[in-house]
């Protein structure tokens, strides 16, 4: 299935690049979500007369995601938990947790941003590094402390 682009998508293509793809890839992923267009004859003319409009948008996006950067890179939460008696806790924290800590810290980032190692969810009290995604050209570092919850 061929493509238009119009957005720019990780490891496939920036705005206006014509593309081939699986079409259940086409179909249920860039169609549906907006990110690319059949390609017709009649919607690579439409694509051209939105270029501008596109790359425009694209680049205000990057410049906010850029700003956010700014603000979340090394950022550290905490983020407490019922642990037993060798450190280990009581359930996992996974993505969810860790999106509200950072909401509740004053730094609103989604769920879908965060990129967490192999591992996949922490399991002990520690200091883990996990990647925020914000943009496909902006990634930044952050730190999750996992702490024993007193009360």
């Amino acid at each position: 299935m061929d493509v238009i682009l119009l957005e720019k998508v990780e490891n496939l293509g920036g705005i206006g690049d014509k593309v081939s793809v699986k079409s259940g890839y086409g179909r249920n992923f860039l169609l549906p979500q907006g990110k690319a267009t059949l390609a017709t004859p009649e919607n690579l003319e439409a694509f051209e007369a939105r270029r501008a409009e596109l790359e425009a948008r694209e680049a205000e996006a990057l410049s906010a995601a850029q700003k956010r950067a700014t603000t979340l890179k090394d950022a550290r939460v905490e983020i407490k938990a019922l642990v037993g008696s060798e450190g280990k806790l009581f359930g996992s924290i996974g993505t969810i947790d860790i999106a509200q800590a950072f909401v509740d810290a004053g730094m609103p980032i989604e769920r879908a941003e965060i990129r967490l190692s192999d591992e996949g969810t922490f399991r002990e009290v520690g200091e883990y590094p996990i990647g925020l995604h914000l943009h496909s050209d902006v990634d930044v570092e952050a730190t999750v402390v996992v702490v024993a919850d007193e009360g």
